[in-house]
């Protein structure tokens, strides 16, 4: 009679608790899928863009409830050092896509819209004095400004105005919300200096940033661009109104 080699049985049972293993690691992987649908799992998440790891739909939740992942507010709350460009050019007040530059009245708007996962700090366009801050909305409900394209898509809008005057006129900063948010934060004050890429404030999640220009300020971006806060020039030429 044969008797096992011992080597080839601990071999055996090294492949069979080896195999077990993997099986308990795709069960956990299907159950965690299916647990989370429609969101991703946890074990893939970490390896997803942005957008993909944290799904608007699961982010409007946490609006509602109030409760987000930690991770998604450690991504939401990143505040990344900018290094602001040589020269005179206004710089992006926000991370964001470009969606329009309507004149009207007199003055430019470059509207600027933020998604969840942009990221929401707010830099100063120039270097100037603030001579403002204006608080629009009233409790929540529609602000002052309905009238404008960047305003018609947003329910309850909310806004703080910074108005900053520089040797060659104002220009204004408008961070606005909406009543899902609710949330602005502030971070300069009235007859404060400041510095041309210096933050200025932050809006928490979905947002929009509105720069207010005098009508004849040249742009140097157009609708369907990105911009970034305090990198990218997004105008020059300007003169007082």
């Amino acid at each position: 009679m044969i008797r096992p080699d011992a080597c080839a049985i601990s071999r055996g049972r090294a492949v069979l608790v080896l195999q077990i293993f993997i099986l308990g690691v795709l069960a956990a992987a299907v159950a965690a899928t299916v647990l989370y649908f429609p969101n991703p799992s946890p074990l893939i998440r970490h390896w997803l863009p942005p957008r993909k790891r944290w799904p608007e739909r699961q982010i409007r939740g946490w609006l509602n409830s109030g409760k987000y992942q930690r991770s998604f507010l450690r991504h939401f709350y990143n505040d990344p050092e900018r290094v602001v460009p040589p020269g005179t050019s206004l710089v992006g007040p926000a991370d964001g896509l470009v969606t329009s530059a309507d004149e009207q009245g007199g003055i430019r708007y470059l509207v600027i819209a933020l998604s969840f996962w942009d990221m929401h700090v707010q830099r100063s366009p120039v270097a100037g004095v603030v001579v403002s801050v204006e608080s629009l909305g009233n409790e929540f409900m529609d602000g002052e400004g309905r009238e404008f394209a960047f305003i018609r898509e947003k329910p309850c809008p909310v806004q703080k105005r910074v108005v900053i005057a520089t040797d060659a006129g104002q220009i204004a900063v408008r961070l606005i919300t909406s009543v899902a948010a609710r949330r602005i934060e502030v971070w300069v004050e009235e007859g404060q200096t400041i510095e041309r890429g210096q933050r200025i404030g932050r809006i928490l999640l979905g947002s929009t940033v509105v720069l207010e220009l005098p009508a004849n300020t040249k742009l140097l971006v157009r609708p369907g661009e990105r911009v970034w806060a305090g990198e990218t020039p997004v105008a020059e030429g300007l003169v007082a109104s």
